[in-house]
């Protein structure tokens, strides 16, 4: 159930940035400082606000995560569009700016998020003490997948996106703002991102957060996102869990680290076996 709780919040992540890469072919570097941003803004909600209770907490993780990412894609990517070696470079340097900014105001020690306690008690199933914040993880990754696959598949915007993606000039010319519809994309996936920052430190990191948190994470993002396939929201869930299981399996039962260097070993036998991913397609 850890795994899986774990692969629940990789996917967070990675959905953002398949979405992102898959519909707009950016490969934004910036995604960890997103997830950063969310959790600090779960941080100061919990220490400030704490009347608005979890829920509020949750709620300004998301939020932060997509109103900077909007900002970025307005005004630093979309005058970058088919320029990839500017925007990532663009991507870093935000990185790097916004992870000095944040080291410089809050200091580079953790800091400790106020939870409710229900989320650090534990239910028995089973004759086993499971963590009820695993149980708010894999709720939090499916309503995710949900939520993304009926967006896309059955709302306007979900339309426009994917049309935009496949041929963004003649969707233009029909008079449809295609721009618009690639904000969206940035803020709904970093929102899943800010979503995860806040879930990953509540529930694998003694609720704390800390400047360097979102590109920790940011590293295995990427390696959910290149298993499951490059653009494929439904491949990066079936890779998230795939890794999830794997590195808790393995630093359960063999030695600490361990897990870690498993999941850079599946990465490589995937990439020998079938270098697109999981779920990857061979374009034209």
């Amino acid at each position: 159930i850890s795994g899986l709780a774990l692969g629940a919040v990789y996917f967070l992540i990675a959905s953002g940035l398949s979405l992102i890469y898959g519909l707009m072919d950016v490969l934004n570097f910036a995604h960890g400082v997103f997830l950063t941003l969310g959790a600090y803004a779960g941080w100061a909600v919990a220490a400030h606000l704490p009347q608005l209770g979890f829920a509020g907490t949750v709620a300004a993780a998301a939020a932060a995560g997509a109103v900077v990412a909007a900002a970025t894609e307005v005004l630093l990517i979309r005058p970058l569009y088919g320029r990839p070696i500017g925007q990532i470079l663009v991507t870093i340097g935000l990185d790097l700016a916004l992870v000095g900014l944040l080291e410089g105001g809050f200091g580079s020690d953790s800091l400790s998020i106020v939870v409710p306690g229900w989320l650090t008690a534990v239910t028995a199933i089973g004759g086993e003490r499971i963590p009820n914040g695993d149980f708010l993880a894999l709720g939090a990754g499916l309503a995710v997948l949900g939520t993304l696959t009926w967006f896309l598949r059955r709302t306007r915007y979900g339309m426009i996106i994917r049309a935009g993606a496949e041929n963004r000039d003649m969707v233009r010319a029909l008079g449809i703002d295609v721009g618009r519809a690639f904000t969206v994309v940035f803020a709904v996936g970093a929102a899943a991102a800010g979503l995860a920052a806040l879930l990953i430190a509540v529930v694998f990191s003694g609720a704390l957060v800390n400047p360097t948190q979102g590109d920790q994470l940011l590293i295995f993002a990427f390696i959910v996102v290149v298993i499951g396939g490059l653009g494929s929201v439904t491949g990066s869930a079936v890779a998230a869990v795939a890794v999830g299981l794997l590195q808790q399996f393995v630093n359960y039962y063999g030695t600490s680290g361990a897990g870690d260097v498993s999941v850079v070993v599946l990465l490589a036998v995937v990439l020998l076996l079938r270098p697109l991913g999981i779920a990857g397609k061979v374009t034209a």
